[in-house]
């Protein structure tokens, strides 16, 4: 199966939490914290704004950082992603 995101949405798969402090501590699932940065997989063709099609800003393969809470979280295939809106993107990360 595959997410084909609609209008401004963008599909991330959220990069994996720390799991060790830089001193090497490890830390447990509740002290981990929560990533903000991403992988863009999949790109919606942009929103529509006074008739014209403003295209998204992002494009698949770019790292992103995004809002904490933002976006709505998907299961498929055994994989989490998170669905959310190009106004929920930051940065690009280069």
């Amino acid at each position: 199966m595959k997410l084909v995101p609609l209008n401004n949405r963008i599909v991330l798969k959220e990069f994996k939490a720390e799991e060790k402090t830089k001193g090497g501590i490890i830390l447990t699932s509740s002290q981990q914290k929560k990533p903000q940065e991403a992988e863009v997989v999949a790109v919606g063709p942009g929103r529509m704004e006074d008739g014209k099609l403003i295209p998204m800003e992002v494009k698949v393969g770019d790292k992103v950082v995004y809002s904490s809470y933002a976006g709505t979280k998907v299961d498929l295939d055994d994989e989490e992603f998170i669905i959310v809106t190009s106004d929920d993107i930051l940065a690009i990360v280069e």
